[in-house]
């Protein structure tokens, strides 16, 4: 298969489009470009944390003008997810951000801090001894365990961060219980994204900088796959690990570039 080929994209965020605040070279050129080829996609993140909103504003500085509709938080996605999940859920312990809980609170749920029918984890900022203590006795008590992604880390300006896969551990650790997974690597958030874009996954590829979620989860969801090294993975873990994406480009410049000369060589 040819990049040229591709009609569908499901794009990440952290390490893609940006790290921490800083934005990554080349991205108005790329969405230039998806615009120009008439490529649908769709911005799919495991950050629970911020609404969709939050990256259409960040990408209009950036010269790139979207609609809120071409996001897909993993807030929204377990808030989309959880009437298959648990169809009689309606009281809900989160451990996460107030963006987290808005969303399921407008889903209908009740937020509560005790006799939860679940309990959602997503990133917590202000994470207390005491949150763990409350949502490891309400899992141990039969309530479902859900977390919103398992991303064990995050890039930042400063570095390497704890994420939500962190929190998730330390609960799965206290509780004894494997929580379900909506975001990154699980087949949730890929078949949500495609289902909304409309496209068929054979035509269709991630656009991460994580092997473990992005590339590992498009495999799964029958997607192919595109990796950027302007984030987590770096040439040396490639070169080590079992996940290998179908291309791999140093960043939006190169990947664009490829992108426009395969467009212009005749098929084979």
């Amino acid at each position: 298969m040819r990049l040229d080929d591709l009609r569908a994209l499901v794009i990440d965020v952290d390490g893609v489009l940006w790290r921490g605040r800083q934005a990554l070279p080349g991205v108005a050129a790329f969405f230039d470009f998806l615009h120009a080829r008439h490529i649908a996609y769709l911005i799919v993140t495991n950050n629970s944390a911020r609404p969709e909103t939050d990256v259409v504003e960040r990408l209009a500085r950036m010269g790139v003008p979207i609609e809120a509709h071409r996001v897909l938080t993993s807030s929204r996605a377990t808030a989309l997810s959880l009437p298959r999940l648990a169809p009689h859920a309606r009281r809900i312990l989160v451990v996460g951000s107030e963006w987290l809980t808005g969303v399921l609170a407008q889903a209908g749920y009740d937020i509560v801090e005790q006799d939860a029918d679940a309990v959602i984890v997503g990133i917590d900022w202000h994470l207390t001894y005491e949150k763990l203590k409350r949502a490891t006795r309400e899992i141990r008590r039969g309530a479902l365990f859900i977390g919103t992604n398992a991303d064990t880390t995050y890039p930042a300006e400063e570095g390497i961060v704890p994420g939500t896969g962190a929190i998730i551990a330390a609960l799965q650790a206290a509780s004894e219980q494997s929580p379900i997974i909506i975001g990154k690597p699980e087949r949730t958030m890929f078949d949500l994204a495609v289902e909304t874009m409309g496209a068929s996954p054979e035509v269709t590829a991630t656009l991460g900088d994580r092997l473990e979620t992005d590339i590992e989860g498009g495999h799964r969801a029958g997607l192919k796959s595109i990796l950027v090294l302007t984030g987590i993975t770096t040439r040396e873990m490639l070169q080590h690990s079992p996940i290998q994406p179908t291309w791999v480009f140093d960043d939006l410049i190169a990947l664009r570039r490829a992108w426009e000369s395969a467009c212009e060589r005749p098929a084979a």
